[in-house]
């Protein structure tokens, strides 16, 4: 009876170092199959000419030396970097603000929560649509700007409109969902240190900045990658608003809707689609790496 006992013990010790991996391999095999296969065949496919339907062949760099002398590739360029630099300040700074204004618990405060939080959840789809119906010549809001004399303004027809009004629908849309992770890090924040400035004569601005601020610092920073990365591979909300043509003479096209452009359909160029996707790539990782480094140096 000890001896069987004990020969279970040792065949449960065989077993147990590969019990993890066991549990570990339908979230690896995803892993490997959605994401490190397909990006492996990005990267290898940028260095050939495939197309959709025909097998490629290598080309080398000739695929990144197009994209130099690709004026799309420079207006796409040009409007991601404009779209990361209108969306992140904005937030950054627009949920910090509204987490102030719904952490404190007061009656009815659980509602104006879920209503900051609603567009989160609803599809990037629908959001773009509703915008577009407001946004457009004979919508609401140029309705009400004719009404009181202003006139109908071309919120989806002129070139720097368009592309402003689709980083308001990815700031509006996000507000709620950066406002969580920043009520998250408000409840860490000792309430202590506000009273102590209170105590020295500090108002609710000079708290904000010498209290809040420097206690949600490393947020901040986290909002801020994750917005930038977000931002500068916006898709949805311009493909929305500016149709797939990338709004008039396609100005407002933006790098992945150029991928998007350009690598599919029956004559798709999947290899130069791959490459501008490396570049996109490579443009998002030193985005967070610039973040990452400016964070390190104002700690030191």
């Amino acid at each position: 009876m000890a001896s069987s006992t004990a020969l279970r013990g040792r065949r449960v010790k065989r077993q147990l170092p590969a019990s993890p991996w066991l549990f570990a391999a339908p979230g690896l095999l995803i892993t490997g199959a959605f994401i490190l296969y397909p990006f492996v065949s990005t990267v290898v496919n940028s260095f050939t000419d495939r197309r959709t339907l025909i097998p490629g062949r290598f080309v080398g760099l000739a695929n990144f030396r197009e994209l130099l002398h690709d004026d799309m590739f420079w207006t796409g360029l040009r409007n991601s970097t404009l779209y990361v630099l209108g969306v992140v300040p904005a937030l950054v700074v627009l949920p910090l603000l509204l987490a102030l204004l719904v952490q404190k618990n007061i009656p009815g405060i659980a509602f104006f929560r879920s209503a900051f939080y609603t567009p989160v959840v609803a599809s990037v789809v629908v959001v773009g649509l509703i915008w577009v119906w407001l946004l457009d010549e004979r919508g609401l809001v140029n309705s009400l700007l004719e009404t009181v004399g202003v006139g109908r303004v071309g919120f989806l027809s002129d070139q720097w409109l368009l592309l402003l009004s689709a980083m308001a629908v990815t700031v509006w849309k996000g507000l709620g969902y950066y406002m969580i992770i920043y009520l998250a890090a408000l409840a860490n924040v000792e309430r202590e240190l506000h009273e102590a400035a209170a105590v020295d004569g500090a108002g609710a601005v000079r708290r904000f900045l010498t209290v809040t601020v420097p206690a949600v610092r490393s947020t901040m920073v986290l909002v801020g990658a994750l917005s930038s990365v977000a931002a500068f591979k916006v898709f949805s909300e311009v493909y929305l608003m500016a149709g797939p043509s990338g709004g008039p003479a396609g100005e407002d096209t933006t790098l992945v809707m150029l991928v998007q452009r350009t690598g599919t359909g029956l004559t798709g160029r999947v290899g130069y689609a791959s490459a501008l996707s490396v570049v996109v790539f490579a443009v998002t990782v030193a985005l967070m790496l610039l973040v990452l480094r400016a964070d390190r140096r104002e700690e030191s």
